[in-house]
C-alpha cells in the first residue's frame, strides 16, 4: 500500500474513494494522506457477496452443496447464492459505482481502490467482455490500473501494473 501510494503521489488527482471494508480502506489510506485528500468511503464499491457461499473454502461448497456449485462454476449469470448477489446484479451494481464517481469529476483523474471482483468487471465493461468470457488478465493486490471514462466510451490504458511493488520486496524477509 506505501509503494502504491508513492507511484500515485506523483499525480493530480482530485478525488479519492475506496470500498467500507477494512482491508481496501486500510490500502487506500496511505495514497489519501500522501496526496492530502479525504478517503471517501462507497459501499458500492464491495467485492460480490457470494451469500451461502460466504466464509466456506471452494472444496466446502463443492462437498455442501454440489449442485449450486456447478451454477457457480458454470458462470450461470443469475445464479445468487441463494442469499447472495448475482453476477449480473454484481455488474450493475459496479458499473452503476464507477460510472458515479466518473459523472461527479468530468474531465479530472481520480483515485479508485476497490475489490478484485469490482477490477474485473471494470475491465469486461472497458475491454466488451462479455460475463462468460474467462478472466486471462491479472488482479493482482495493489496492482495499478488506469482506466478512462468518457462520453465516447471506456478504455483501459494500463492494466495489472505492479513495477512499483518490486522495492517492496526488500522489506520482506526472505522474500
Amino acid at each position: 500500500a506505501r509503494a502504491a501510494a508513492a507511484l500515485l503521489a506523483g499525480h493530480d488527482f482530485s478525488a479519492v474513494y475506496a470500498s467500507d471494508l477494512s482491508r481496501v480502506r486500510q490500502t487506500a489510506e496511505p495514497a489519501a494522506q500522501k496526496l492530502a485528500l479525504p478517503l471517501q468511503l462507497d459501499p458500492e464499491l464491495r467485492e460480490r457477496h457470494y451469500g451461502i457461499f460466504e466464509r466456506l473454502l471452494y472444496s466446502e461448497v463443492k462437498a455442501r452443496y454440489p449442485e449450486l456449485y456447478a451454477r457457480f462454476h458454470a458462470k450461470d449469470p443469475d445464479y445468487d447464492f441463494e442469499t447472495g448477489e448475482s453476477l449480473r446484479t454484481f455488474y450493475d451494481r459496479s458499473l452503476r459505482a464507477v460510472t458515479r464517481i466518473a459523472d461527479r469529476h468530468p474531465g479530472e483523474e481520480v483515485l479508485v481502490f476497490t475489490h478484485g471482483g469490482v477490477l474485473d468487471m471494470v475491465y469486461r465493461r472497458a475491454m466488451s467482455l462479455g460475463l462468460d468470457a474467462p478472466r486471462d488478465y491479472g488482479i493482482p493486490n495493489c496492482g495499478v490500473n488506469w482506466v478512462e471514462i468518457t462520453p465516447s466510451g471506456w478504455g483501459v490504458h494500463c492494466w495489472a501494473d505492479v513495477a512499483h511493488l518490486a522495492a517492496a520486496l526488500d522489506e520482506l524477509p526472505d522474500a
